[in-house]
């Protein structure tokens, strides 16, 4: 399945299947027609969140909902999102060929607009689903097309107005098998681990920071108000920020991303006068974020005041909120790892994921970290198909074995 999804991307290295567009519409018509074939029953929700439910033997037992999402961002991975959908679908097949019935419900779920990229909006598709999507949200505009998450949704068919008054199911189980997105398990040796908590985010995707454009030759270093390198100061001033909250003790990252002086007006022979820039913090204590920000703005007016003409403008604030995933559903992975004579540990997510939108929604909610390397979110990414099956295989034996939680 992740190769045959992975055969629908727009040009360019890597992989690219924008949130609502029609490269992301074929891939879940992929996964609807692969669980047809296991017999599973496909439904979709207003949003055009995929849901393929095999019957348990207690109809009226708590669900497990297992599944991810297959946008990616920009010239992004093979695996992130699509190993989740996989594992999800290895799931069901491995149930069926052995001709079991599940003590309870399993749905496999595949989400819409997980990549935030896309849209200025987290986890779009899955909080959609969970009747947690603003009409406020349902107006943010796509980077590329700059039409409204609404337009793209009724593109592919769905109903944004539905969505915006959706009922979403009742409170149950999910569990999202992840790619780690960083080295920790590569490193150590280790094929899975579970994840207790995903970070939260504070961004600012179009800061800006405003200068006074000048000619380079004729413009003296006193007066100049040089955009890029006010730019420079945040930057070293933010790691300061970083490097003493982290011995502090805070969970904290900080990140620059995309940096652009080149606008139209922009000129070997002049000062930089525009630059834009976004930032990405991450914690799992929103306090934390909250206190890097003022400290950001503490920062940003310390700059404003050393150099004369130069003026910040951080644009408008999204954020994620950090979510604590659930004890019980990391036991219930835990006990089927067992049973394979395995230990894995538990470990913090850095990145976030639909798993964060369940559980701030009151399901009992877990990931599977899969071993990773050469970074995610990237053309590079990579992971060992055997590192999945033995994760799905610790969540089958859960399943089987012990019932549920």
């Amino acid at each position: 399945m992740i190769e045959r999804v992975n055969t629908l991307s727009a040009g360019g290295p890597g992989w690219t299947r924008p949130s609502y567009s029609d490269l992301e519409s074929a891939a879940h018509a992929m996964i609807e027609e692969e669980a047809i074939a296991l017999g599973l029953t496909v439904t979709r929700d207003a949003a055009g969140n995929l849901f393929a439910r095999m019957r348990g033997a207690d109809p009226q037992a708590e669900p497990l909902y297992v599944g991810s999402h297959l946008d990616t961002v920009a010239e992004g991975g093979a695996y992130d999102g699509q190993a989740g959908v996989a594992g999800a679908l290895a799931l069901a097949a491995a149930l069926r060929a052995e001709g079991r019935v599940p003590p309870a419900d399993l749905v496999v779920v595949v989400t819409r607009a997980e990549e935030s990229v896309w849209f200025p909006v987290s986890y779009a598709g899955s909080r959609a689903a969970l009747g947690l999507l603003s009409r406020e949200e349902l107006q943010a505009r796509r980077v590329d097309t700059q039409r409204s998450l609404a337009d793209h949704m009724r593109d592919q068919g769905y109903d944004p107005e539905a969505v915006a008054t959706l009922v979403p199911p009742p409170p149950a189980r999910f569990l999202e098998f992840h790619i780690e997105q960083g080295p920790v398990l590569h490193m150590a040796g280790e094929a899975y681990a579970i994840v207790t908590a995903i970070r939260g985010g504070l961004r600012y995707r179009s800061a800006r920071v405003n200068g006074v454009w000048a000619h380079s030759g004729a413009a003296p270093r006193e007066g100049r108000a040089d955009t890029v390198v006010a730019f420079s100061d945040l930057v070293m001033a933010m790691d300061r920020v970083w490097a003493d909250m982290l011995a502090e003790g805070a969970d904290l990252t900080v990140t620059f991303g995309r940096v652009d002086a080149a606008s139209a007006a922009h000129a070997m022979a002049k000062v930089a006068g525009k630059l834009g820039f976004c930032l990405d913090m991450r914690s799992s204590d929103a306090r934390l974020l909250d206190e890097a920000d003022r400290r950001l703005r503490v920062e940003i007016a310390r700059i404003e005041a050393a150099r004369p003409g130069i003026r910040f403008d951080l644009g408008q604030q999204s954020r994620s909120k950090p979510a604590a995933l659930s004890p019980a559903m990391a036991d219930f992975v835990a006990r089927g790892a067992a049973m394979r004579g395995d230990s894995p540990r538990r470990m913090l997510s850095g990145g976030g994921h639909d798993a964060a939108a369940f559980a701030t929604a009151g399901w009992k909610s877990v990931m599977v970290f899969i071993r990773n390397w050469d970074g995610s979110h990237c053309p590079e990414e990579g992971m060992d198909f055997e590192d999945l099956a033995l994760a799905v295989e610790s969540v089958h034996n859960s399943l089987c074995g012990e019932g549920s939680p």
